[in-house]
């Protein structure tokens, strides 16, 4: 039991003491920048399965109909 009292100790020591927090000016800007990463990657997928599935789609047409 004391080594678990031990280590919640030194982790709240730890976070509060060493830990490098940042202020909120740079975590707005680290969101907007996740965000605009996120969104970006987002439509780059979502144009690669539109094609995909188009083409994919009516290849099988032409040779299921054609």
């Amino acid at each position: 039991m004391d080594r678990v009292k031990l280590y919640i100790q030194e982790s709240y020591n730890e976070l509060v003491n060493k830990v490098s927090w940042p202020t909120w000016q740079e975590l707005q800007s680290s969101t907007i920048v996740v965000l605009i990463g996120t969104l970006i990657i987002s439509i780059i997928v979502w144009l690669m399965d539109t094609a995909a599935r188009y083409t994919i789609v009516e290849l099988l047409y032409k040779k299921i109909f054609g």
